[in-house]
């Protein structure tokens, strides 16, 4: 099935209305920004979350896997009995042969997009790789002389039960990913920056490919109609550049593919700068240049290529693995901290009148706002929820209790509730209120290229906090030098980078020089 076909063009009817309320945008200088009538509307059709197709291939493996570890543990269980003997000898042949298994149908390649969509067509392989396990199984076995060790009926069962295991599975895959394929839930939604005729070739060599999982939602061009059309290969201009910064932050983009020369090396270099704070993959379309470079530099749509300049940070498992650190820590931390909680909390009520809690709007992924908690420090007259003023040393609006919480950074523990929520994450760029300034100018005017920081979730602690970038901006060098090691984060992560962070905080923490 061509991932085009079904929708070939944009109708007038599927725009909605140009009088229908629309979220604002936030500009990239930190001013509202408002979108025009037409791509606020198409923006609106894409903010639904899409499932990474490229995440679908593991989680058939794990359970693949699962399910065969499952049926042969079940089988033992039923007919050989479990004892400690006889769970001792059948374990590591149960888990060793639901991993080989799953390796011959790697081997088969039986774990693509299309494999998966047409479950069928990859059924001889499926059996014949489930097959040649077990044979190689018995084979060593045979070998090593502990075939009499196992049960034969145990051993056909776990064949038969497993070969329909994996076909019930695949089955079933088979018929998500396609239901998943109608409703638009499993694509890579793409825009095309720049118009004109490099724009044309490269969506009608994206609508040929068969299995394409690209769906083109406009084209973003500065030039005027005479030189890039309001329509090209049946896709609209929804706007300017300056524009599609916007529209990426409203809509869920997974994909800019630049359309223009690579001859044309001073426009690219430009739309790079405007676009690399964007937390997508960034992409020159290779269609009709003649340069060749290196094969590993080069991502494919089937026969197209596009070379690779920006990948967007932290995605598909790498983002499962920080989601499930996230939670382990959080909730370890919660049980470790509960006794500072209630002590906070009560302290912070007798001190003075108002909630216990402090909420304010932040900037979270992609320039989006979130809600963060705190423990209240302030007097509830004077509290700031803006944060347009900053606090600073001997500030009469923050309580006694307030100031001993804000220099131990126990105020911020609350943000722990956010992690668990999804809003936050336990490392990252820390998030700032949403008119933070400095000397009455936005941080996006003092650092260029500042709503990077934003490609990732924010964190309750991150590297620049680590490195003393803490407290109160007074200086244009102070917050440049935090975005630096923000970034550095952000192009350096790892798991172990999260951990190290982690346990490096309680340390740094210690110095309350900048924090009041």
């Amino acid at each position: 099935m061509k991932r085009f076909k079904a929708q070939p063009r944009w109708r007038p009817e599927e725009l909605g209305n140009e009088g229908e309320s629309v979220p604002e945008a936030s500009g990239s200088d930190g001013d509202s920004f408002n979108l025009n009538p037409l791509a606020q509307n198409v923006a609106l059709q894409f903010q639904a979350q899409t499932y990474s197709p490229r995440m679908l291939p593991g989680f058939v493996r794990l359970f693949e896997v699962l399910g065969l570890i499952a049926l042969g543990a079940l089988i033992h269980v039923f007919y050989v009995g479990s004892t400690a003997a006889t769970v001792r000898a059948y374990a590591p042949l149960v888990v060793g042969g639901a991993a080989l298994t799953v390796f011959l149908l790697q081997m088969s390649g039986v774990y693509t997009l299309p494999s998966l969509r047409t479950p069928l067509r990859t059924l001889p392989r499926v059996l014949s790789a489930h097959t040649f396990a077990f044979t190689l199984l018995v084979v060593v076995l045979f070998l090593l002389k502990q075939s009499e060790t196992y049960s034969r009926v145990w051993f056909v069962l776990w064949y038969v039960l497993g070969a329909l295991c994996l076909v019930g599975l695949r089955a079933i895959v088979g018929l998500i990913v396609r239901r998943w394929a109608r409703n638009g839930m499993m694509e890579r939604r793409a825009v095309i920056v720049g118009g004109g005729t490099p724009a044309r070739n490269l969506a009608r060599a994206l609508e040929q490919q068969p299995d394409n999982d690209i769906r083109i939602c406009g084209i973003f061009d500065d030039r005027d109609e005479r030189r890039s059309p309001n329509i090209v290969a049946g896709y609209p201009k929804l706007g300017t550049i300056a524009e599609l910064v916007e529209f990426a932050r409203v809509a869920r983009i997974d994909l800019l593919i630049i359309s223009l020369p690579l001859s044309a090396e001073e426009r690219i270099l430009e739309l790079l700068e405007t676009l690399w704070v964007l937390p997508v993959d960034i992409r020159i379309a290779a269609v009709a240049s003649n340069l060749r470079f290196r094969p590993r530099s080069y991502s494919r749509v089937r026969t197209v290529q596009m070379l690779d300049v920006y990948d967007r940070p932290i995605t598909d498992w790498n983002s499962v693995k920080k989601r499930c650190f996230d939670i382990v820590f959080s909730l370890l931390a919660l049980v470790l901290l509960w006794p500072v909680f209630i002590g906070a909390a009560i302290a912070v009520k007798l001190s003075s009148p108002g909630p216990v809690f402090f909420k304010q709007k932040r900037h979270g992924f992609n320039n989006e706002t979130i809600e963060v908690f705190k423990f209240r420090s302030m007097y509830t007259k004077m509290s700031d929820p803006t944060a347009r003023r900053a606090v600073t040393r001997g500030d009469p609006r923050v309580t006694a209790v307030g100031r001993f919480i804000r220099k131990t950074s126990i105020d911020e523990l609350p943000q722990i509730l956010n992690v668990l929520r999804g809003d936050l994450s336990l490392v990252g760029p820390r998030p700032h209120a949403l008119l933070a300034s400095t000397y009455n100018r936005s941080y996006a005017e003092v650092v260029e290229g500042y709503f990077a920081r934003h490609r990732v979730k924010p964190g309750v602690t991150g590297w620049a906090q680590i490195n003393g970038w803490r407290g109160e901006i007074d200086h244009d060098d102070k917050i440049k030098n935090r975005i630096e090691f923000d970034l550095y984060y952000i192009e350096n992560w790892s798991l172990w980078f999260d951990f190290k962070i982690l346990c490096l905080t309680p340390v740094r923490l210690l110095n309350t020089e900048n924090a009041y």
